[in-house]
């Protein structure tokens, strides 16, 4: 029966009489019963467990090594002088040394890390203007209010990039380097580019453009950032295709963290040339820091990290450890089950009882 037409009343909005509006369609009502639960739960379980195994054999099979050099070998001299916002601009050099006993075999990535310092704060987030990073010429000496405080620099012009976020750019720079066997120190080469997105490289961070004007030229009239200690046209003067909003340190940098404590990339081993053709060779290690990044005024701490990375990521626990937990868990639930089942009986006759 469907709907009378032309008639008032409750008869007048009554749904169609078919198996989709009446709720007849065919359906799987599953009876369930111990002799399904039960393998099921135990199915999931071992299952469960597989994959967490598997998991935590991959993330075991990555080696890495964290060095904290916030006050390590003669960086605390470096420390104490950072202390005093006077001396910001003031260089400082320092060496730490390690060592590595087992070689780490395939490509080796260099992160640098920081440890509780915020990124994720939704002010310090908003503290940017895109417009002016995708090359916009009318954002780029009219930058948004969003980067208030840090619109205008010196001489009251516009700071190219402008914000919070770009104001505070790591910018401690590193050179490892191996001793050799007879004692030699041999540069350890590094990829500095080729460490971002494809999307914000190619996407997200353009360069303004202004006929055949040289980037110097396109930003002349805006200032760098009050931090910084060199402009954004200058960043990477050994490759000039990696300077302006397309340096990969800048994209890198801007990408905020969700956590507090992170770690990003820095570069990644060149593997052409001997002895690094299979990786980092067991030995010993010093990094040469140029220490300008101060970590007092947020109780932060510093430190590089050298990994190698399987299809699952680095040295991350977390999903390996949820796995078996979940594991874990669901055995437990199917033998308080199991133990049910096997005391009120089949089909419940001891619970009437």
């Amino acid at each position: 029966m469907g709907k009378v037409k032309g008639k008032s009343g409750p008869l007048a909005r009554r749904p169609d009489n078919s198996a989709f509006k009446q709720q007849r369609l065919p359906a799987w009502s599953p009876m369930l019963t111990a002799n399904t639960v039960l393998p099921f739960f135990y199915f999931m379980a071992l299952l469960c467990m597989l994959l967490g195994v598997w998991l935590l054999l991959t993330v075991q099979s990555t080696q890495e090594k964290k060095l904290d050099y916030t006050e390590a070998g003669t960086c605390d001299i470096c420390f104490e002088l950072r202390k005093n916002v006077t001396n910001a601009t003031d260089p400082c050099i320092c060496t730490v040394e390690f060592e590595i006993k087992k070689a780490f075999k395939g490509d080796v990535f260099f992160y640098y890390g920081l440890q509780n310092f915020h990124q994720n704060l939704r002010r310090y987030m908003d503290s940017r203007d895109d417009g002016q990073m995708v090359g916009r010429k009318t954002n780029l000496k009219n930058p948004s209010t969003y980067c208030q405080p840090f619109i205008n620099g010196r001489n009251r012009l516009p700071v190219a990039p402008c914000g919070a976020v770009a104001n505070s750019i790591f910018n401690d720079s590193f050179t490892l380097s191996y001793r050799g066997s007879r004692g030699q120190l041999i540069l350890v080469p590094l990829l500095r580019t080729g460490l971002t997105w494809y999307t914000d490289k190619n996407i997200k961070y353009r360069n303004p453009q202004d006929g055949n004007m040289t980037l110097a030229q396109v930003f002349k009239g805006t200032t760098q950032p009050l931090y910084w200690q060199k402009p954004v046209y200058e960043l990477d003067k050994r490759d000039t295709s990696n300077n302006g909003f397309l340096n990969d340190d800048l994209i890198v940098w801007m990408r905020e963290a969700a956590f507090p404590n992170f770690k990003k990339l820095y570069g990644v081993l060149y593997r052409e040339t001997k002895p690094f053709t299979t990786g980092l060779p067991a030995g010993n290690y010093s990094i040469n820091i140029s220490y300008n990044f101060p970590v007092q005024y947020f109780r932060g701490r510093k430190e590089v990290v050298l990994t190698t990375l399987t299809w699952f990521g680095g040295q991350n626990h977390f999903l390996p450890v949820a796995y078996l937990i979940t594991s874990c868990l669901i055995l437990l639930i199917a033998v308080v089950l199991t133990v049910a089942w096997c005391k009120f009986g089949k089909n419940g006759r001891n619970m009437e009882e």
